[in-house]
């Protein structure tokens, strides 16, 4: 059992301490600072925008590699970025990265009070409750499971934003589309908004496929960029149902289009052609052949 006041003042002694990070955080100073690095001085938050999301892709992509060391040196350069912004902070005297990571700490406990429990409201600070009596499901127990956790979490943030008018309010606008739909679908299943059955969810996807060639029938192109939208939501919530994440499975689709497109080119190189003077039907060919050879 571990109460919140002690678990902070564990955090608090834990960034006293000298370490790999604080060595981070006193270069990436160093860097800013007057007789520093020229270009690292003119950084804003606004520049360093675009590096922060590409950063984040090449951690996935690393990741998704199962390349430790390259891996670690992603995480390495997206960390950078994660102090650079609290740094330019910290100079503008709004906050630094202790309070940064206070706040992730704290955020942390306050949502698995299944694991650490919280002091009992009114009661005094040194009595703690344990995780059955602190948020408990709505069917009145403790979370123990991966898909309570995750109702519990929900619960407990909708306190914490009592002042969002909406319950997506919080649905992050800049994420990719796909990312953004799967996202959304998942967090209004938290609240019971969810097809009881995966075949309600095929079912939905049919019928949007069917709106779709009415749309293209009627050569209604609003129409049709409305529904193809539906019809890749649709598609998102069936890889949710199946629990899968639709990002992933379309990357791993690309890259597979990307390998077996890269194999048609090297057998037309073979052949002494290339791509843009060989017809469908002689490219068709190849690609099936790709398909049964080199079957994934």
């Amino acid at each position: 059992m571990v109460e919140r006041t002690a678990m902070a003042e564990s955090s608090d002694s834990l960034n006293t301490q000298p370490s790999s990070f604080n060595r981070l955080c006193e270069i990436v100073a160093k860097l800013r600072a007057p007789g520093g690095c020229p270009w690292d001085r003119e950084q804003t938050h606004e520049s360093l925008l675009p590096a922060t999301i590409e950063e984040a892709y090449e951690v996935v992509e690393a990741a998704r590699g199962k390349d430790d060391a390259h891996f670690r040196e992603e995480l390495g350069d997206l960390l950078l970025l994660v102090v650079m912004h609290a740094e330019i902070a910290r100079e503008a005297g709004r906050f630094d990265v202790d309070n940064v990571i206070a706040e992730i700490s704290e955020k942390l406990i306050r949502r698995h009070p299944h694991v650490f429990g919280t002091v009992a409201a009114n009661a005094s600070p040194a009595r703690t409750v344990s995780p059955a009596e602190d948020f408990p499901t709505a069917a009145g127990t403790a979370a123990t499971t991966a898909g309570a956790v995750l109702k519990q979490w929900e619960a407990i943030k909708r306190d914490e934003k009592k002042t969002d008018k909406h319950y997506l309010a919080s649905l992050p606008s800049a994420l990719p589309a796909l990312m953004r739909a799967q996202k959304a679908q998942s967090k209004v299943a938290r609240v019971n908004f969810d097809w009881t059955e995966l075949r309600d969810v095929l079912a939905k996807v049919e019928e949007e496929l069917a709106e779709l060639k009415e749309a293209i029938r009627n050569e209604d192109r609003e129409s049709t960029e409305d529904e193809i939208g539906d019809l890749l939501f649709a598609v998102a919530n069936v890889a949710r149902k199946c629990q899968l994440d639709a990002e992933t499975s379309l990357q791993a689709a690309t890259d597979k289009f990307v390998r077996r497109f890269n194999s048609l080119e090297d057998e037309l190189k073979a052949r002494g052609k290339k791509l843009g003077d060989v017809d469908l039907a002689e490219l068709d060919e190849i690609w099936n052949a790709i398909k049964i050879t080199k079957s994934e």
